[in-house]
């Protein structure tokens, strides 16, 4: 039977276009289609990169018997998280609230109106290990809606109101910016860094909270973290870039897929560690830009799209040289493999800085770095296994691009490139910027995805705040104030489409299809939606002189107060607003920081005041007499033809200075 998917600009509603299930995918036309035949609605959500998805999709919905079953009780409905992040927000509280645990692919069961009345994630078509199997549970809840229909709709009924918002946000104590430190590093591994486990995240976004005092406790947690992040199987050594999670407490054994938003994430959180660990501690700061350099090269290796755009992510699967399937392959290495890429001597010369953990009998194993290294000979050896591994069978590719995770880009490449004056990431951070504004702004609309070239679904909350977090520092670090104007606008629009009756933003737009909310406050592996509008909102409000904006992130970081008092571990960048203004209440008040260049590339100056800026500044460079920079650029030109500086923190401004030396001084004196 075909489906309803083969339109579809998701490359994961593509993979089960030729399921027998007969698929539609998230709109009216499934809950009509549910109210005409009088049947539930099953929402299946995953993505293209995740594991058990594909496993459910072979299992179950590519069995002609198991769904002639779910035709017969349901109508199905497949998600792309990535496409719909509300719907898989919204979903994704429904199975936490019923199940206590969450995860890919989430299966819910609604009513016709929308209601939810089951969830769980992963089932086997038959019952296995503790587990139900897929078709006695879709009879089952078919059965229970032909003939106990009160019961299912008195219990939908009471999870939507159980999940109800409550208006306004509560009142809390403002807590102590110690205490929630503290609280952070209750549960923080201090052998192998990181948070919680044994399943472990990079957690980029609380990293950046960590980052922001400097303090010695929350700076070592930071940076022990981020040393092993690089030195770990989570990090792939031969190409570059982060995989998506650790599946043990040591990052070992990494759960094999790679996100974008991972990896952009991290490129402007390793530059973030590195500016922020002492020049007398040059092994950590080489391990940061290594891991900053190398993740820029596999973004531009293997996830550029024609388009100037970037790919969404990588499939954690592959083939092996069998030709069958297996997570993590492409990346699994053996002494014997090194040996015949590199040849004997240089193999055992690089045998105890690259540790192989092997993983199975064969052993194949991850590469992790160990001691000090030698990084050029180390690079040239990895560049040598790269080739090689160009032989295998590589990962499926998911070339969505996502504008949310786009901007991201945008705003990692101008982060790490003027922290580590590499000029070119700036220049490709504009590209990618002119590609995504070119590709999804449709005649005064923001899309949130494009498939090779054909336009997808409509921006939510995350792609707006980041379009204006991220376009307004790529402003600040060329001077080009059409960046700025655009982000004005943007975080203006999403003002008015996202805000919440409690001061924070809704993940998207009200839509009649859900029953649940879409309103996420804590962080996910991304900054939640109104975490990334404060951002936004102050440094858009900082750079275009917007009182307004200010006054609104204010409002909005009053209602993420609750989240950040109690679970900072989940709320990082939440927390990391907090300590920002905890900071600034001490006299180290975020800067509004000029510089006038004489040269189109920044110099000594500009990377210093990137280097050296406290958390929350806005750093503008005033290029060939440039203006439009509200009342910044006046009267401030190059003195003596030099390059100059002029750094201003709430009301006070300080004298100008040509002297990158000079710089701390009015940069951290606190006032």
């Amino acid at each position: 039977m075909p489906n309803h998917l083969g339109e579809s600009t998701s490359p994961y509603l593509i993979q089960h276009a030729a399921n027998p299930v007969d698929w539609f995918p998230w709109g009216k036309e499934a809950f009509d289609e549910a109210h005409r035949r009088d049947v539930p609605v099953m929402v299946s959500v995953g993505y293209s990169s995740c594991h058990w998805c594909h496993v459910m999709a072979l299992e179950s919905f590519s069995d002609p018997e198991v769904a002639e079953v779910i035709n017969a009780n349901v109508v199905s409905v497949k998600v792309d998280r990535e496409e719909h992040p509300e719907v898989d927000a919204a979903l994704m509280q429904v199975t936490l609230a019923m199940t206590g645990q969450g995860g890919w692919p989430n299966t819910v069961f609604l009513t016709p109106q929308g209601k939810p009345f089951f969830a769980g994630t992963y089932f086997p078509p038959v019952r296995r290990g503790g587990l139900p199997g897929f078709v006695e549970l879709v009879e089952a809840l078919g059965g229970a809606w032909r003939e106990r229909r009160d019961e299912v709709v008195s219990s939908a009924e009471a999870i939507v109101e159980h999940l109800r918002p409550v208006g306004k946000a509560p009142d809390v104590a403002r807590p102590i910016a110690g205490e929630l430190i503290d609280a952070v590093g209750t549960d923080y591994d201090i052998v192998h860094g990181g948070f919680g486990g044994p399943t472990k995240f990079p957690n980029a976004t609380l990293i950046d909270a960590l980052l922001v005092k400097g303090d010695p406790t929350s700076l070592d947690m930071a940076q022990n973290t981020c040393e092993h992040l690089v030195r770990g199987g989570i990090f792939d050594h031969v190409g570059g870039g982060f995989h998506r999670y650790s599946t043990d407490s040591q990052w070992v054994v990494p759960h094999f897929e790679k996100m974008l938003y991972d990896n952009v994430l991290l490129l402007g959180t390793m530059a973030r560690c590195w500016r922020r660990t002492a020049d007398h501690d040059p092994d950590r700061r080489d391990l940061y830009s290594h891991a900053a350099r190398r993740t820029v090269g596999w973004l531009n290796r293997e996830m550029r799209l024609p388009n100037g755009l970037y790919a969404a992510g990588l499939d954690a699967d592959s083939d092996d040289a069998a030709g069958h399937t297996r997570e993590g392959i492409y990346y699994l290495w053996n002494q014997d493999v090194i040996t015949d890429a590199l040849g004997s001597d240089e193999a055992e010369w690089l045998r105890p800085l690259v540790h192989l953990e092997p993983l199975d009998d064969d052993g194949l194993g991850t590469l992790q770095l160990r001691g000090r290294v030698e990084w050029e000979r180390v690079n040239a050896d990895m560049d040598i296994l790269l080739d090689a591994r160009g032989r295998r069978s590589a990962p499926a590719r998911d070339e969505k691009a996502v504008t949310a995770w786009n901007a991201m880009l945008v705003d990692g490449l101008v982060e790490a490139g003027m922290i580590l004056r590499e000029w070119s990431w700036v220049q490709q951070a504009r590209d990618v910027a002119d590609s995504l504004w070119t590709a999804h702004w449709n005649d005064g609309e923001l899309l949130r995805t494009s498939f090779h070239d054909r336009p997808g679904t409509s921006a939510v909350c995350e792609d707006y705040a980041w379009i204006g977090l991220s376009f307004a520092g790529l402003a600040g670090a060329t001077g080009e104030s059409v960046w700025l104007q655009r982000a004005v606008d943007i975080v203006d629009q999403a003002v008015t489409r996202f805000s919440a009756a409690d001061g924070s933003f809704l993940d998207a737009e009200d839509s009649p299809l859900l029953t649940v909310p879409a309103h996420t406050l804590t962080d996910d592996a991304c900054p939640s939606p109104t975490a990334v509008m404060v951002m936004a909102l102050r440094r858009v409000g900082l750079m275009a002189e917007r009182a307004d904006f200010v006054e609104r992130a204010d409002r909005a970081s009053a209602a993420l107060l609750p989240v950040v008092a109690a679970t900072p571990r989940f709320a990082g960048w939440g927390l990391a607003d907090f300590l920002i203004a905890d900071e600034a209440r001490r006299g180290l008040k975020p800067a509004g920081i000029v510089i006038a260049d004489t040269t189109d590339e920044p110099g000594d100056l500009a990377a210093a005041a990137w280097r050296m800026a406290p958390a929350g500044s806005a750093i503008m460079r005033r290029v060939d007499g440039g203006a439009d920079f509200g009342t910044w650029f006046y009267g401030r030109t190059p003195r003596d033809g030099q390059p100059t500086c002029w750094v201003c923190r709430g009301t006070v401004c300080f004298e100008p200075v040509s002297d990158y030396l000079d710089l701390k001084e009015p940069l951290w004196r606190r006032v």
